[in-house]
């Protein structure tokens, strides 16, 4: 179902301590129910990687898992490595890491036969766009980050119609690491990782 969709505010949430602590953003939009997005799953439940998680009363669940040993360093999934579901079936990944404009180091995802791209605008705010095919006309959403703390938020604004899918995407990547969509980030996330693990092995 396609449908104009109002703006969503995702509140930041979290629960439990130590290792059974979850956290992540969540709440609710009038056209498609309770939106929950779990960053990341508690480490005992997904050993050896780390897993983002969406789930909603009238959308897809979704998930992104990065498995390696930069997982070790990592609080978020990254986009290396990166294994997308919606629902029972997988989303194929490709980007170019080499791309010099952000566009041009977009995400490019296929999900059934729905073909998006996500890209960043800044740190704190990224777009993702199904593209238009012979059907339908495409819709983009734009997902933007605020807050420090327990004030965290997420406000999704769509334009055009949306569907199940677009909004289970969109918010699931607030839940993970998309630094590698900008050059700049890309550099910094790399030698944050690779300084945290060395640190790690010397205690």
């Amino acid at each position: 179902m396609h449908t104009v969709t109002a703006p969503i505010t995702l509140e930041f949430w979290k629960e439990g301590r130590t290792h059974e602590r979850r956290a992540g953003y969540r709440g609710v939009s009038a056209e498609f129910g309770e939106i929950v997005l779990t960053c990341p799953l508690p480490r005992h439940a997904t050993p050896g990687s780390v897993v983002s998680e969406v789930r909603g009363t009238l959308i897809p669940t979704a998930t992104i898992e990065t498995r390696g040993i930069h997982t070790e360093a990592a609080d978020l999934p990254t986009l290396n490595l990166a294994t997308l579901r919606v629902g029972d079936a997988m989303v194929s990944l490709r980007r170019n890491r080499f791309g010099v404009t952000r566009r041009a180091r977009a995400l490019h995802l296929r999900y059934g036969g729905d073909h998006y791209r996500l890209w960043a605008v800044n740190r704190k705010q990224y777009v993702l766009r199904r593209e238009a095919d012979n059907e339908d006309p495409g819709v983009s959403v734009t997902a933007r980050q605020s807050g420090i703390g327990a004030g965290k938020r997420v406000v999704v604004r769509v334009t055009g119609r949306a569907v199940a899918a677009d909004i289970a995407l969109v918010a699931l990547f607030a839940g993970v690491d998309r630094a590698p969509l900008t050059r700049g980030g890309a550099v910094r996330a790399a030698f944050a990782r690779s300084t945290r693990l060395f640190a790690e092995s010397q205690s």
